[in-house]
């Protein structure tokens, strides 16, 4: 069996240096953004430290440019874009499709989630685990799946929860107290 090559591309985006790696099959890893290329160098090859530098595909390309548009704010659809999700975890590749069916500016839960694939509620933890060990996060938008009680939860990329709820703020989405329904008078 002929080993799988891997390639990955840096790029520049609004929201900082993004990396991205694939196979002949679909990408394998995409890198959220750091504040250099360097770090984001860095981070993407210490998950895949057999990677080399490459000239991107069409497909890649299209991805980049998609990634380029959600960073400034763009209404983004990442779900046709094509993975190669081998080795992964098999029930993990099926709450990475039920993610994936996530919409841009909507959320779910770890339960729903787990829920969705006729899990029961142990099964969250599952889909926690899931989410952290996410190789493309944004396209697969582990961003928008949040603990219970709509808490923002964690996240393993660069920044955390912070970037996480920066996220789902370009998307729309606000955590937190809703706004007081009446105003202050002042006094």
């Amino acid at each position: 069996m002929a080993e799988t090559i891997h390639h990955y591309l840096i790029f520049e985006t609004a929201g900082g240096f993004c990396g991205i790696a694939w196979s002949d099959a679909g990408i394998v890893r995409f890198q959220l953004p750091t504040k250099t290329a360097e770090a984001t160098e860095r981070l993407l090859l210490r998950r895949l430290p057999d990677g080399l530098p490459g000239a991107p595909t069409p497909q890649v390309l299209e991805t980049v440019a998609a990634v380029k548009r959600y960073f400034q704010g763009e209404e983004t659809d990442f779900s046709g874009v094509e993975l190669d999700l081998a080795g992964q975890d098999a029930f993990f590749r099926q709450i990475y499709a039920a993610a994936r069916r996530v919409g841009w500016g909507r959320t779910t839960t770890y339960g729903a989630l787990a829920k969705e694939l006729g899990a029961g509620p142990e099964a969250a933890r599952d889909v926690g685990q899931a989410m952290a060990k996410n190789p493309v996060a944004l396209i697969i938008p582990c961003h928008r799946v949040l603990a219970a009680g709509g808490k923002i939860g964690g996240f393993s990329a660069p920044g955390g929860s912070t970037s996480k709820t920066r996220m789902l703020e370009l998307e729309g989405v606000h955590l937190g107290p809703p706004p007081p329904a009446q105003q202050s008078l002042g006094f």
